[in-house]
């Protein structure tokens, strides 16, 4: 089932509202998944960052700077924010800092990294989770958030969307991929590593290497609708833009809407109904099969 909201900010002076009218859509598809929530912010771009969770965060983050000093030798700013810590830096640095991180133990876990993405997931209602790292607080050109509700796994913080594997991108999906161990064992031979057994990390890791080698996001895109199998609805991010993609059958609910001012997706319109000039959009069912992106 799961839900899934989205905006892309077109009038900078709505960025500071981003969070609460993602908060407000995220809540609102509380019963399209009640067991776990995420959603990824992107601010203005500027240096390395890179967001993690802790199992552990009281032991983990009591000196994280410190830590990650002795092992690499690299200062970096923390930001604490509940069970997430985001980490700068400058982008030279990023790898060591990343390996630190492995090494430390399975407490800690990367959740995104980049230069404008911060990714925050965990158990729960969407509402609290929302609460827990202040949502509607954030500000940012675009985001995308995810319900979720777990039919075919674990309900695990690690199971729960966006997933991200690679830099300033990430995917929130609703369905289910047939050929998923296919593509991760073509993924695998090309050195991409996969933390967990979720299809929805696969089809992450597939645009992600589709964007390494030069596409943008609406080829991307495309490429996937030849090589994913299955019934889905992807919304996807990137530094400078925001996708949506169905299958070709389009078995699973989804709406767009666009303003001068925004972009907007729901599972469900009424996910939108709070939104700034909702009354004025143009609203529409995306068509199978059909890549819809928006670009800075």
């Amino acid at each position: 089932m799961c839900g899934i909201v989205g905006l892309f900010i077109k009038d900078k002076t709505l960025e500071s509202e981003l969070g609460s009218m993602l908060s407000d859509m995220l809540i609102t598809m509380t019963d399209r998944g009640p067991d776990s929530a995420g959603f990824a912010v992107y601010g203005a771009p500027g240096e390395m960052k890179i967001t993690v969770q802790s199992t552990d965060p009281e032991a983990d983050f009591a000196d994280l700077a410190g830590d990650i000093r002795s092992a690499c030798d690299v200062s970096c700013e923390v930001m604490l924010k509940d069970t997430h810590a985001v980490l700068q830096m400058t982008s030279d640095k990023a790898d060591a800092v990343r390996t630190a991180l492995r090494e430390m133990g399975d407490s800690i876990r990367i959740m995104s990294a980049g230069e404008a993405i911060e990714i925050y997931k965990e158990v729960g209602l969407p509402g609290e989770v929302s609460e827990r790292f202040e949502l509607s607080q954030m500000s940012g050109s675009h985001a995308i958030g995810h319900t979720r509700m777990a039919t075919e796994s674990a309900v695990t913080t690690m199971g729960a969307h966006p997933f991200s594997t690679g830099a300033d991108q990430c995917l929130v999906h609703n369905g289910s991929l047939s050929n998923h161990n296919n593509l991760r064992r073509e993924l695998v031979r090309k050195g991409i590593h996969f933390e967990t057994e979720n299809d929805t990390e696969v089809a992450a890791a597939y645009l992600s290497n589709c964007l390494a080698q030069g596409m943008n996001l609406g080829a991307a895109l495309e490429s996937g609708i030849e090589d994913m199998d299955g019934f889905y609805t992807f919304v996807v991010g990137t530094k400078n833009g925001f996708g949506v993609l169905r299958d070709p059958i389009a078995c699973k609910p989804a709406v767009l809407a666009e303003t001068d001012q925004y972009v907007a997706f729901g599972s469900e319109y009424r996910a939108l109904v709070n939104l700034p000039g909702i009354e004025d959009a143009k609203v529409w069912e995306p068509e199978p099969a059909t890549v819809y992106f928006w670009e800075r």
